[in-house]
């Protein structure tokens, strides 16, 4: 059974300076003001009440984390498997130690990145994501005006529950936002947007449905291809084979193979059914990025291996999996049963590396985080 990577983060002064009104934690001093004057830390426990959640999945979860009171000393005391990836120097952690472990755990690539803060924290975790990275907050400061923040430590915990029990979880960006500080300790409330990231959250049908609540499969289907050639700027765009990938040639008016491989350039045709080779040169040459479009082939839930061979091992590593668009209806993702979605690219080593969670393209933005496993792991 694949271990789910759940990356960790504590900022163990968050919210300090709330029970002895200092309005926040910011600021190189209020951290030794608070404690002077009595405050407790409470960060960690806000993040305990989350993790305890999480203690009948122990022997699926790994946690990766930094050391001492930044997440490693409250996921050993309730038991979890930990590795930790980043030790910080002195008495006391800082920004800059909270925005290193978010670089590291982003090249480790966790399924999550689980965070206990306020708004500042929230803000250098944003500070570093780049690109595919979800990302959910453990309410713990005394500034949570952010949308990336569950609405209470043990629900950040069930949300987590639901990713590794394979549940459907929808994938949705969250403004970070943040007040200054020094001006709300004068009385003055200035809000300001510092960017946003991706967070999961309960599924939500938002899309054309039905009386009964059922997806009408072909507005479903246009949905998704508005939301795929909404991203299509200037480069190149594989497109694998099957009818939810068609949809999005039908679209665009363009001629499209089923059970091949074409290529699109600024939403014209470069060309149609390409070979392995063809493909290869295309990718490695292409002066512009390139993305893949892939959907959900057969009713065992292949999106490599199973009608689209032309995506060789060398194809898809030379494309990465960051670059990875794949788009199934709702409908097909349940009829999986809660079963992960295989990669079987005929290369082991490629099988792991893209296991994990991925975001599909349900809808016009709308997305859900599944799980993908290789064919050793299920």
């Amino acid at each position: 059974m694949k271990q789910f990577k759940l990356g960790f983060l504590v900022n163990p002064i968050a919210g300090i300076g709330g029970s002895v009104a200092l309005k926040g934690s910011d600021g190189i001093d209020t951290a030794q003001k608070a404690l002077a004057l009595g405050a407790e830390p409470k960060a960690n426990l806000r993040a305990k009440l989350a993790l305890e959640v999480l203690i009948p999945y122990q022997s699926q979860i790994t946690i990766y984390t930094a050391g001492n009171d930044m997440g490693e000393n409250i996921a050993l005391e309730l038991g979890f498997n930990v590795e930790v990836v980043y030790q910080y120097q002195g008495e006391h952690s800082s920004f800059s130690d909270s925005e290193n472990l978010v670089d590291i755990l982003q090249q480790q690539h966790m399924d999550l990145l689980l965070f206990a803060g306020g708004d500042g924290t929230a803000r250098n975790v944003c500070a570093k994501v780049a690109g595919y990275f979800p990302v959910l907050g453990i309410p713990a400061g005394c500034k949570i005006h952010s949308g990336v923040y569950a609405l209470t430590p043990s629900a950040a915990g069930r949300v987590v529950e639901q990713m590794i029990n394979n549940e459907i979880v929808s994938f949705v960006d969250a403004d970070v936002m943040d007040i200054d500080e020094d001006a709300f300790r004068q009385g003055t409330v200035r809000a300001r947007r510092y960017g946003e990231m991706q967070i999961p959250s309960e599924l939500q049908y938002i899309q054309a449905v039905k009386s009964g609540g059922k997806e009408t499969d072909e507005l479903v289907l246009m949905d998704i291809a508005a939301h795929v050639i909404e991203l299509m700027d200037d480069e190149l765009f594989v497109i694998g084979s099957g009818s939810t990938v068609a949809t999005v040639m039908d679209e665009l008016a363009i001629d499209n193979t089923l059970l091949g491989v074409d290529l699109l350039l600024e939403q014209e045709l470069v060309a149609n059914d390409v070979i392995e080779s063809q493909l290869y040169e295309q990718v490695t040459s292409s002066k512009h990025g390139v993305k893949l479009v892939i959907t959900v082939i057969g009713g065992q839930g292949h999106i490599f291996g199973r009608g689209n061979q032309q995506l060789s091992p060398r194809i898809i590593r030379a494309i990465g999996k960051e670059n990875i668009i794949v788009v199934a209806t709702k409908t097909k993702l349940q009829a999986l049963n809660q079963r992960p979605l295989i990669v079987d690219t005929g290369d082991a080593t490629l099988d792991k590396e893209l296991s994990g969670f991925i975001p599909v393209v349900t809808g016009f933005h709308d997305q859900v985080l599944y799980p993908v496993a290789s064919p050793g792991l299920l």
